[in-house]
């Protein structure tokens, strides 16, 4: 029969766990059954190609761009709809028409008047249009003189005055060079002028040959006593401003002044602000495309670079693909990097462990498995003893517990790391637990074993340690129980409890008087199955539970070591397992 540390020589044509059939049970591929068959097996190439084909362009460099762009956008589309400031250009013109008018109408009123301070007054119709003639015309606004009963007295455009000469430009000779086309840019400020212009809400104005008061109502306000202004749209969609102020002597209100011009001067300014405006949106546009598509590239680039690492290694089979190494950014990319790599090297550490868990128990299993056949195949000889069948029979219920002793740690074990990461983290009282422990194994090591456990205290209360009670009762139990396999009868074993210097953690030491543990096999003792024990003990062991227990120790902050101790002169006394446990905060 194969004993414990047997080591069994594989089966041919068997092979240990590969990566390929652990990862196909660690990654995240296990489904349904009949989900399998419907999906393809994708390798990296086949999914950056089905990738590339689903879209050609990074979304998010599109929504960065589309996010900075709008701003922008609204610059440019307040460039080109500036309705407010155009009626605060028409509002200041018609005011300064009004003042203007003012102006003139002042001087036709005191020299253009006929009459005294007590005598009734009047216009001087030849005076009024000579001077209306004199202080209009530089200004090239349109003037017309109404009388107190409203007919026109006089029109800076049209005079006729006996002997006065007017001056028509003539068109240019024929030969000459056509007039200068205007611009694109002063076309297309032209046309969107004339989309935006709201000139339907004005009424038309209408040039007639003889206009009266009748034909402009401010007019008629004006001959009341107050100014008014009006605007209307020409025949070519000009606007057409007019301003009428009263011509008054003495506060007789004497006739009425019409000062008209168009908007020509107002659509240039509007173009000027427009085309400054379109060029600072278009630098704008410019920088915010050139600096979005720089944030794009610093953001998606490194995410595409990480996509494509992690692909590498959910797809990997042999190889171990490495992450890129983008910690250095110092930026949340950096940190999802940082986060990436040390997920991926824990993956591939639990691989590993559990390839090497896989092979470790069928390693385990092979022996028992092989010592029960060979006691099985015995037994069903014919011709064989009936005492030599009975102590194989024997030997297959031994193997038979053994087998399902194993199984059972295998299990704990495999289910551990889940029962760990899910436990409750709470305030262990180490006094208690430790003192509950000795008065149990107190009596059950005597009666068993002929050993006797003893329990020391070497430090003062309180005993709170970090943790839960129910794993570290599992781990001092296998340690314990570890202890009494090695110690021989008659022997004692003390359970110390004490605490490092300046409240560092709690101490609990296990010596027991056994033969001691070999140095080269002091860190090797807690590695899975390893099992070298008494002969009396064979098989009542997996070589788990030291396993377990640094498992355990190690999940919430503590350690656990072996040493042996010595006489002076360097004999060997017995072993001694030394448990650290953090010590738990204070309760404020």
């Amino acid at each position: 029969m194969a004993s414990d540390i047997d080591t069994a020589t594989p089966e041919p044509g068997r092979r240990r766990f590969g990566l390929r059939e652990l990862a196909s049970r660690v990654w995240p591929t296990a489904r349904r059954p009949g989900e399998a068959a419907k999906r393809t097996v994708e390798t990296p190439s086949l999914l950056r190609r089905r990738r590339s084909a689903a879209r050609r362009y990074s979304p998010l460099t599109l929504r960065i761009l589309l996010l900075n762009i709008i701003p922008v956008a609204l610059l440019a589309m307040g460039a080109v709809y500036l309705s407010d400031y155009e009626e605060e250009l028409i509002d200041a013109e018609l005011a300064s028409l009004a003042v203007q008018g003012e102006m003139v109408a002042a001087g036709i009123g005191e020299v253009a008047v006929v009459g005294g301070e007590t005598t009734v007054n009047r216009l001087d119709a030849d005076a009024a249009r000579q001077l209306l003639t004199r202080l209009v015309s530089p200004t090239g606004v349109r003037a017309r003189l109404f009388s107190e009963t409203g007919e026109l007295l006089g029109d800076s455009i049209v005079l006729n005055e006996a002997g006065r000469i007017h001056v028509v430009p003539l068109p240019p000779p024929p030969h000459t060079q056509p007039a200068v086309e205007p611009s694109l840019g002063h076309r297309i400020g032209d046309w969107i002028a004339r989309q935006l212009s709201r000139v339907d809400r004005f009424p038309e104005y209408v040039d007639r040959l003889s206009p009266t008061v009748r034909d402009f109502p401010e007019t008629a306000s004006a001959l009341r006593g107050f100014n008014a202004s009006a605007v209307r749209t020409g025949p070519d969609g000009v606007l057409i401003l007019s301003a009428a102020v009263p011509v008054q002597r003495y506060k007789q209100v004497l006739g009425a002044l019409l000062l008209t011009r168009d908007n020509r001067a107002i659509v240039a300014s509007l173009r000027e602000v427009r085309y400054d405006m379109m060029v600072i949106a278009a630098s704008a546009l410019a920088i915010t495309v050139l600096l979005s598509l720089y944030l794009a590239g610093t953001i998606t680039q490194p995410i595409v670079r990480l996509a494509r690492a992690a692909d590498d290694v959910r797809l990997a089979r042999e190889s171990r693909p490495e992450i890129p190494d983008l910690g250095k950014r110092g930026d949340e990319i950096g940190d999802l990097n940082d986060a990436l790599r040390s997920m991926t090297d824990a993956l591939w550490q639990r691989i590993n462990t559990i390839e090497s868990f896989a092979a470790d128990v069928a390693h385990e299993l092979k022996n028992p498995l092989t010592s029960l056949r060979s006691a099985i195949e015995t037994a069903a000889l014919p011709n064989l003893e009936p005492e030599r069948r009975a102590k194989l029979m024997t030997i297959v219920l031994d193997d038979i517990n053994r087998l399902n002793r194993l199984i059972t740690d295998i299990s704990d074990a495999s289910r551990l790391d889940a029962e760990l990461m899910r436990g409750e983290v709470k305030r262990v009282a180490l006094d208690t637990l430790l003192s509950d422990m000795a008065a149990h194994y107190g009596v059950t090591a005597a009666a068993k074993a002929g050993v006797t456990l003893e329990f020391r205290v070497a430090a003062n209360p309180p005993f709170v340690a970090h943790g839960h009670d129910g794993r570290y009762g599992q781990v001092f139990r296998n340690v314990i129980d570890n202890a009494l396999s090695f110690s021989p009868s008659g022997s004692r074993i003390v359970v110390e409890l004490s605490r490092a210097p300046r409240n560092g953690p709690f101490v609990v030491t296990v010596d027991d008087e056994g033969p001691g543990i070999p140095e080269d096999n002091l860190e090797s003792i807690f590695q899975r199955f390893y099992s070298e024990r008494p002969t009396e003990h064979f098989g009542q062991h997996s070589g788990l539970g030291l396993s377990i227990c640094r498992q355990i120790m190690e999940t919430y902050g503590g350690s656990i070591s072996a040493s042996n101790r010595r006489a002076p002169d360097g004999r060997v006394l017995g072993a001694r397992f030394t448990v650290r446990l953090p010590a738990a905060d204070s309760p404020k």
